[in-house]
């Protein structure tokens, strides 16, 4: 019998790209293509996870946060 996976019971997180990563450093480009985000103003949903607190905190002058 497999085991059912469980969702977790925390939240999420709207992020969204809100400055353009011209001029960034190539390590905040590659956080800002790992959290998924591709353009100016392209919002996605993610996990409400310590890995992707540490995400946005490293590129937060680019992104806006929100929790959904």
């Amino acid at each position: 019998m497999a085991a059912k996976k469980s969702e977790k019971k925390g939240g999420t997180l709207k992020v969204k790209l809100v400055r353009s990563v011209i001029g960034s450093t190539e390590r905040q480009r590659q956080v800002v293509r790992g959290l998924g985000l591709r353009r100016i103003n392209h919002t996605v949903e993610r996990e409400d996870t310590p890995a992707i607190r540490g995400m946005v905190q490293k590129v937060l002058h680019l992104v806006e946060v929100t929790e959904a």
